[in-house]
């Protein structure tokens, strides 16, 4: 298992993971207009080279040289918060220990940084809230999202603290 910091050529590998892993894990939670609105919103290749180029950080893991996995890192609060924005696995590959492994990059960067605080947002009918919970994140809040299209995040905001 590898983790490699992803060059800006290599955002089209993020948005394609996306589009392989997004139908699967939310064909139970949303709906299947929300999911293709979502790609299109928060996963397209210049979306993704405009974040890159504001300061975050993408993470791509492979394994046996199969890209399988990715993360988004951004700053915020003034630096002092790391926002885990995206991560995602296929689903043939969970309970591998490769989220767990981009966890530990998160906390890795937490740590060279200065943070003392790592969150993210994640849907409360999604399974990885039980896999965030064991890796020691605990749920701060709940928060409702309007994104636009009439279609809502139902999320929960989860921290883990350095």
């Amino acid at each position: 298992m590898q983790i490699r910091t992803a060059l800006p050529e290599e955002l089209p590998i993020l948005e394609n993971l996306a589009r392989a892993i997004w139908p699967v894990t939310y064909k139970d939670i949303i709906s299947s207009e929300q999911i293709a609105f979502m790609l299109d919103w928060m996963y397209s290749t210049p979306l993704l080279l405009k974040q890159q180029r504001e300061g975050h950080e993408f993470y791509i893991l492979d394994t046996k040289r199969q890209d399988v996995a990715f993360m988004a890192l951004e700053w915020t609060d003034e630096q002092s918060k790391l926002k885990i924005n995206k991560l995602y696995v296929l689903p043939s590959f969970h309970g591998k220990g490769i989220g767990k492994k981009l966890i530990e990059k998160s906390i890795e960067r937490a740590e060279f940084t200065g943070v003392k605080q790592i969150y993210l947002q994640v849907n409360k009918d999604n399974k990885a809230v039980e896999f965030y919970k064991k890796v020691g994140f605990h749920i701060e809040k709940e928060a409702l999202f309007d994104i636009g299209h009439g279609f809502v995040m139902d999320d929960y905001i989860m921290a883990y603290w350095l």
